[in-house]
């Protein structure tokens, strides 16, 4: 056996290795979860409106997922005809194309993303306007723009100059600004503080509880973008945060419900769940941008414009292809972050209350078919939800 093949069973040792660290829990492994019939919980009405909305936006989900991948197919057959036809230089030219890819995609799913606005609309869970939509957010597109510019001059670049090993190189780049991103996220967000004077304390109590320190909980005005009420725990040190949005805030909820949130939200920085974020994208960095390099040595390498156009559409595919996995570990985080909360707050009444509303305020299908699971659940499903307080309220009615 030569050295280089003798070098892969310590590689995948060391992948599994940080794969179970950054798998472990403190979800008891005891923990038996019990089934849960979602008719106890929900109105034969609500249960159809929720089945009504998700069917559509599965099949707007996949529509679009389907209309990615032909243009991209379509650009890596044909588009490197463009790359002889530049003077931009190999580097600018991987870039034109790169943008060009981007463009196509963009205008591939457009229909589609006009038709599951117009879904949206319908139901009251989006208020922006065919005109803002289409025409307001250039300002995040151009932000992509420039991200996929800057990767492609880091791949290429390096490409360029270690034709068969840039990727060792290019996946601690990609790793290093995940964490630059996740760093400076929340100051990008236009919040302000939590002023409620019963939530302030509330907030400020689970933080004791929880041990994660002072952590600012901020609100972001979304009200005139969607009624879907959501909050997310985010950054790192110094800029960690918990946002809510304020369709929370909007009288539909409770104290103890929205208790159970801020606690959930906690549980994630208190689990240090941010970072292991970044470490699980570490893990498919590495891989991912070594299988890139092989799909991109069908046209001359990465360091060769040629190659952006299959290097896109193999990136695309890749993405899919680990989407199950990516959704597995989001919900094993999630279920965490609920744990944490039914922990802190001692209370899944409020739990099962909230996971309740949250059915005919967000139309999301309490008990989803093991296909939608699987490809598009990244948060356990709200039965599973509700049965986790149930087991809960079990452990701690049996315990001493």
């Amino acid at each position: 056996m030569s050295r280089r093949l003798a070098v892969v069973p310590l590689l995948a040792g060391a992948w599994a290795a940080a794969a179970w660290f950054l798998w472990q829990t403190t979800v008891p492994s005891s923990l038996r979860l019990p089934h849960v019939d979602e008719h106890r919980f929900f109105s034969p009405e609500q249960i159809h409106a929720a089945a009504s909305f998700s069917s559509v936006e599965d099949i707007l989900f996949w529509g679009a997922t389907l209309a990615q991948i032909a243009a991209l197919v379509a650009f890596a057959r044909w588009g490197a005809r463009w790359a002889r036809e530049s003077a931009a230089g190999p580097v600018g030219t991987g870039m034109l194309l790169g943008m060009l890819g981007f463009a196509l995609v963009w205008a591939a799913q457009l229909p589609l993303s006009v038709v599951d606005l117009w879904w949206q609309r319908r139901h009251g869970l989006s208020h922006v306007g065919y005109v803002s939509f289409l025409f307001g957010d250039w300002f995040s597109l151009g932000g992509e723009f420039v991200f996929l510019c800057f990767a492609l001059a880091i791949v290429m670049g390096l490409a360029r100059r270690l034709p068969r090993t840039w990727w060792i190189g290019a996946a601690p780049a990609f790793v290093g600004l995940a964490l630059l991103f996740a760093f400076v996220d929340p100051y990008l967000l236009g919040t302000h503080r939590l002023t409620d004077p019963t939530l302030v304390p509330i907030a400020a109590h689970l933080e004791q509880q929880e041990g994660v320190g002072h952590v600012p909980v901020v609100v972001e005005s979304i009200h005139d973008v969607t009624s879907l009420p959501n909050a997310e725990a985010m950054g790192l040190g110094p800029s960690r945060r918990v946002v809510l949005f304020d369709t929370l805030l909007d009288g539909r909820f409770t104290t103890g419900e929205l208790k159970v949130v801020i606690a959930h939200e906690l549980g994630h920085l208190a689990r240090h769940h941010i970072w292991k974020d970044v470490g699980w994208y570490a893990l498919f960095a590495f891989p991912g941008t070594f299988l890139l390099s092989l799909v991109a040595r069908r046209r001359g390498g990465m360091g060769e414009p040629a190659a952006v156009p299959l290097a896109l559409l193999a990136l695309v595919v890749l993405e899919l292809l680990a989407l199950p996995l990516q959704n597995a570990i989001s919900r094993h985080m999630e279920a965490e972050a609920d744990w944490r909360a039914l922990v802190t707050t001692r209370d899944p009444h409020d739990m099962v209350s909230l996971m309740r509303r949250f059915v005919p305020t967000t139309l999301e299908e309490p008990n989803p078919s093991l296909w939608d699971y699987v490809w598009e659940e990244n948060h356990p499903t709200i039965v599973q939800r509700i049965s986790m307080a149930q087991a809960y309220a079990t452990s701690t009615a049996q315990s001493p």
